[in-house]
């Protein structure tokens, strides 16, 4: 029996490389009928008319960090690690990316694709918690280009892994580390923050609360800290929808209010890009001391960790196996009133 090529496509949404990439970004990002669900007449010059809009105030945040986003470098880390995680007994696994927002855009890793002529593609995407809006686009933006660049060998989507083992561990790992040397005498509580959605994609069926919600128990039992004070937050917030509560800004006020200390996990990202090294470590740092927070602490995201790439490793070999959408589990993972699941026809 000869070697097995396969094909890992990593999916996240990206980030401008240069102050002058923020606008089209933002265009990119609100053009998506995931985001904004209007006939494309009205969607296409209202996400120009928000880009254009926010572009000023996103420079800003990006001046914080370099005037780019690091999601590529980061994801391109995790690439490198997940195919020395994947090859080997006669497998020869080569990982690309995939971003849904700014480059490198589907079509492009859909040829580079074609030119590597793999025996299986995996499409993962590297989002844990599964939502419409996030790894639903990107598989969807996904099969258009591979249908578009000819691709035809046997493709099995990883639709998510909320409570997935390596995962956990690694996210653990760094909550632990993010606790260490707390303040004696001092209260913590443990916000474990994921990214907001609004809440009327949850009430059309999206699984996305209900999984960071399992992400959140998985992480607690993991801890097994006894009495642990903690909550589960949602932060960036835009626009003038109702979003997911509680809000990350809200509780770390409260948590002011209260005289206490605060740690907070990201658990919806596995890389770190503005969202955590501006609005995490900057922002609401400095609402933390604007509140009275008597020590604010952040825990680093997964990243290459190598618990989290053997998580991942594991996930890809089991859809070597597999065709179609699958999760972690053997079965469809979210319960039947998720009508947007995207194992919904498995």
């Amino acid at each position: 029996m000869g070697t097995v090529r396969v094909a890992i496509i990593l999916f996240n949404l990206g980030g401008p490389d240069s102050p002058d990439a923020v606008e089209p970004f933002l265009r990119n990002l609100f053009s998506d009928p995931a985001i904004i669900s209007l006939p494309w007449f009205l969607r296409l010059p209202l996400a120009r008319l928000i880009a254009r809009r926010r572009a000023l105030v996103a420079r800003a945040i990006y001046d914080h960090i370099g005037g780019r986003s690091p999601i590529l470098e980061e994801t391109q880390q995790q690439a490198r690690a997940l195919e020395t995680a994947v090859s080997g007994g006669g497998v020869t696994a080569r990982a690309f990316v995939a971003m849904r927002c700014w480059h490198p855009f589907s079509d492009g890793t859909a040829q580079a694709v074609k030119m590597f002529a793999p025996d299986h593609i995996v499409a993962l995407p590297l989002y844990p918690q599964y939502s419409a809006a996030t790894s639903g686009s990107s598989l969807k933006d996904w099969d258009r280009a591979a249908k578009k660049a000819g691709l035809t060998q046997p493709m099995t989507q990883i639709c998510c892994y909320p409570a997935e083992p390596g995962f956990i561990a690694a996210s653990v790992e760094k909550i632990r580390a993010a606790m260490a040397d707390r303040k004696a005498g001092l209260q913590y509580r443990l916000l474990l923050s994921a990214h907001g959605l609004p809440k009327k994609n949850i009430k059309a069926g999206d699984p996305y609360q209900w999984q960071v919600e399992r992400t959140a128990r998985a992480l607690v039992d993991a801890l097994g800290i006894k009495d642990l004070d903690w909550k589960v937050t949602y932060q960036s917030r835009v626009g003038p929808l109702q979003w997911l509560e509680p809000a990350t800004d809200a509780e770390i006020e409260r948590a002011g209010a209260q005289g206490m200390g605060v740690i907070v996990a990201p658990i919806a990202f596995v890389s770190e890009h503005s969202e955590t090294l501006v609005e995490l470590d900057i922002e609401y740092a400095a609402l933390a001391r604007k509140s009275g927070v008597k020590d604010y602490r952040r825990s680093p995201t997964v990243g290459a960790d190598p618990a989290f790439i053997a998580g991942l490793a594991t996930l890809v070999r089991q859809a070597m196996k597999n065709g179609g959408t699958i999760s972690n589990e053997d079965t469809r993972l979210c319960p039947e009133q998720f009508c947007r699941c995207a194992q919904e026809k498995s």
